[in-house]
């Protein structure tokens, strides 16, 4: 005579909020796609367009003068800067990465307002983490910040990378490849980071990617947020340079918070029953977000950084970009 089995122990352990534990069928097809949207996206991007077209119209636009030709002037000037700067780089290549951050909320439960709180509260420790890593990296740079390589803007020979590229290198490479290893966890090729600790801790995390996000401006190229850099450097103020440093990772952020929020509003019930209907569906759009990202991120800024400087012979990309 065998013995029942409990229904629940049939059920896919959840790890953490990356991992539900419901894999698609396919998902090396998943892998692979998303792995070509992410390539693919490295060849149409086009950072002058961002960076320049979208990123300087905006923050004219909302400072009233030109951004880049206008010096900064006090603390004040500063601080406003920092967060116009942030919201305008808003659509730069270093933050295709943020959506993966938040794709697990996706699958909010409950009437329209308590999904509203259910997203906020996860979103609340994504900003934790990544003002923790903002203020720390704010208070080095006013210390320290002219003696460090983002200070330094000088134009250096093909085929050599200055000190300025190395770091962006490493920091953006490094960014790149926890992100891909997250989308292989949630795919259930590789072992789950968050497993143990979220047991304790289970917004983990949402800190750690906040914590990504953040460190974005550990190695960021963007010329407005070069030019905040600089005047926190040379102020030597480290309260200055952990209140720019916030507000330019929170500036960063608004616009997505505010399109997620929408997106919980409007199409929140609806998205809902899609998702729960088949759990597999939210492990796909949670893998393929960090997996796009990922592989974007390092492809982005390794190899085709490495092309650029004529230190690899070639990479693909489009006439535009």
């Amino acid at each position: 005579m065998t013995r029942s089995v409990p229904t629940q122990a049939l059920q896919p352990e959840a790890t953490s909020s990356l991992v539900s534990g419901h894999f698609p069928r396919r998902r090396g097809l998943v892998l692979l796609l998303s792995a070509v949207a992410g390539f693919a996206l490295t060849v149409i991007w086009s950072a002058e367009f961002v960076d320049s077209t979208i990123g300087d119209s905006v923050a004219n636009t909302l400072l009233g003068h030109d951004a880049k030709q206008t010096p900064i002037t006090g603390i004040a000037a500063g601080i406003l800067f920092a967060f116009v700067s942030g919201l305008a780089g808003t659509f730069t290549a270093c933050n295709i990465a943020a959506f993966g951050a938040v794709a697990p909320l996706l699958g909010s439960t409950g009437s329209r307002w308590r999904r509203v709180a259910h997203t906020l509260k996860p979103l609340g420790w994504l900003a934790v983490g990544m003002l923790v890593v903002s203020a720390v990296y704010g208070f080095v740079v006013g210390v320290v910040g002219t003696r460090m390589p983002q200070f330094d803007t000088a134009a250096v020979p093909p085929g050599v990378l200055s000190a300025r590229s190395v770091q962006s290198l490493v920091v953006f490479g490094l960014i790149g490849l926890v992100m891909l290893y997250l989308g292989l966890a949630a795919l259930g090729y590789v072992r789950d980071p968050f497993r143990r600790v979220t047991r304790r801790f289970p917004n983990a995390p949402m800190v750690f990617m906040g914590a990504l996000i953040g460190a974005f401006l550990i190695g960021r190229p963007f010329p407005l947020f070069r030019q905040m850099f600089r005047d926190a450097a040379e102020s030597h103020n480290p309260l200055y340079g952990i209140a720019a440093f916030c507000l330019q990772s929170l500036g960063n952020i608004v616009i997505m918070v505010v399109l997620f929020l929408v997106l919980t509003l409007v199409t929140g019930e609806r998205l809902r029953r899609w998702l729960t209907n088949d759990p597999r569906r939210l492990t796909v759009v949670v893998a393929a977000s960090l997996i796009v990202a990922g592989v974007f991120t390092f492809l982005y800024w390794d190899v085709r950084m490495l092309a650029r400087r004529d230190i690899i012979p070639w990479y693909p990309t489009a006439p535009w970009s």
